[in-house]
Formats: structure tokens, sequence, C-alpha cells
């Protein structure tokens, strides 16, 4: 998680060179690259079965495909930390969805921690009554990207019991290449030609690619295996707390009364959310 969090500023930083669509591409390049050069020197590669291939398809459309085309055009309109935020509703929705097609209960307490988590979300983005504080657009995108990684929470958990985390996540960035390689050449290919690259844009591309692409979601492959994932999503949770620190203290970043309250809130609804009653 304290990956992910600083991968909300390293991406504000890659932006000042690359458009969003090239800075995920090149992440996915650099992490597929390290992984299988890690796998085939450890001699750990592990071949996909025919009847997985559908599995690891499906893996790299919500993650990184679905889940970057909303987040890295989200992160152009919404702060740092309010995409962090927004991003930290995975868990709730999680519980939503797996109520709706899993027929899972949901309890009260889980309810009214949605409830203060959303409160908190909308003390971050509107201020003075209903004026909208953020871009509309932005906060739909970074939806997207939540919605995606339940997808992906939900698949990653059978693929996790069948190969090591390290080739889920070589092959799913992979295949993930070649879904953004069309939209690359389409939109922004001419753009990187043009476009003045600083060593601090590439820095943070390589960072991300290490820490955010690569580490982080091994370890949390590796946490879903352990932990499931209604245990391993919670840990979310922690990212707008990270990511309002970092912003702050690597670019910046203004943390106001409001947006400090915001973050109680919806962190404090996030918990109380997991709260189980012991039984007598």
């Amino acid at each position: 998680m304290i990956c992910w969090a600083f991968s909300f500023v390293w991406v504000k930083v890659a932006y000042e060179s690359f458009g969003p669509i090239t800075t995920v591409f090149l992440r996915l390049i650099i992490s597929a690259v390290l992984l299988f050069v890690f796998l085939i020197i450890s001699r750990r590669l592990t071949k996909i079965k025919k009847e997985d291939y559908k599995l690891i398809l499906l893996l790299s459309f919500f993650e990184p495909f679905m889940y970057f085309m909303g987040e890295s055009f989200g992160m152009q309109l919404v702060s740092s930390t309010l995409a962090a935020v927004i991003i930290s509703t995975i868990p709730l929705f999680a519980t939503l969805f797996a109520f709706l097609f899993l027929k899972e209960r949901i309890t009260p307490l889980a309810i009214i921690g949605m409830a203060i988590s959303f409160f908190g979300v909308g003390t971050m983005i509107f201020e003075n009554g209903f004026e909208l504080k953020a871009s509309l657009l932005g906060i739909l995108l970074m939806f997207v990207a939540v919605l995606s990684t339940i997808g992906y929470s939900l698949t990653l958990k059978k693929v996790a019991e069948k190969y090591s985390p390290v080739n889920i996540i070589a092959y799913q960035n992979f295949v993930g290449i070649f879904m953004f390689l069309p939209f690359f050449m389409m939109w922004e290919y001419k753009e990187v030609q043009e476009a003045t690259l600083t060593s601090n844009s590439w820095w943070a591309i390589i960072q991300l690619a290490v820490f955010a692409s690569s580490l982080a979601f091994i370890l949390f492959t590796k946490a879903l295996k352990n932990l499931g994932v209604t245990k391993s999503n919670m840990f979310i949770n922690l990212i707008p707390v990270f990511t309002a620190i970092f912003a702050w203290w690597l670019r910046g970043d203004v943390i106001d009364g409001q947006k400090a309250i915001g973050i109680v809130i919806v962190v404090s609804g996030l918990f109380v959310s997991q709260i189980k009653k012991k039984k007598q």
C-alpha cells in the first residue's frame, strides 16, 4: 500500500513529460522485462496452461488495462490525495458486489461505514455547499478504476492458487502491453517524439515500474492468497493517509482543514465497515 500510495505522486511527476497512456505503456514494458529476466535467471518461469489463458486475459483486462485507463486519465483531472481517497472506497464496493453477486450478507456496521465514507469523500469533493470542488469526469474515471480492482481481485483469487505471484504479474503486465499498444500508437506516439523529456519524469517512470507495477502487485497477490479478498482489500484503507503525507512531503500539496477532516471521515468509515460483532 505504501508503494501504491507513492505511485499517485510519481504519476504527477511522469505527466510533466509523458501522456497517461505513454506512462502506463512504458512502466508495463519495464516491469515485464525485469520480471521475466528475474524468472528466467532464477529458473522459476512457469508456463501458463491453456485452460488458464482466459483467466490471465481477464486479469490483464481488469488490471492493468481498465484500471489504468480510469486512473491515468482521472489523475489528470483530480489531485493525488482525492484520487487516493476514491481508490480507498474499494473495500466498500467489494462488500456491495459480494452481496449482489455472491449473496454474501452485509452487516449493519458495513452499511454505516459505507455511508460515513461517502460523506467523507463528499467533504473533500464539495465546498461552499454543493459547489463541485473537483472535476466530475475525473471522479467518474477514478471510480472506473475502483470497479476494475474488484473484478481483478475476484479473478486473481482463482489464478493465485495455481501460479506464483511473480509469474502472474509478469504475464499480466506482458499481456497489458499489447492492450495499450494500439491506443499509444493512435493517441500519443507523435506527442512522445515531440515532447521534452526530463530526467525527473524518466525516474518517475522507473519507480512506477519497479515499485507500483511490480513489487506492489507481487506483495498484494501474496497477501490475497494468504488472507483472502476481503482482508487484503481492507489495507487499501491506508492509501489516502500515505498519499496525503507523501504529496505534502514531495510535491508541496496543501492539506487544509477540510481535506484533513475528509480523510479522517473516509478512513473511519472504512474501518467501521470492517468491524465484526463478537458472538456472546
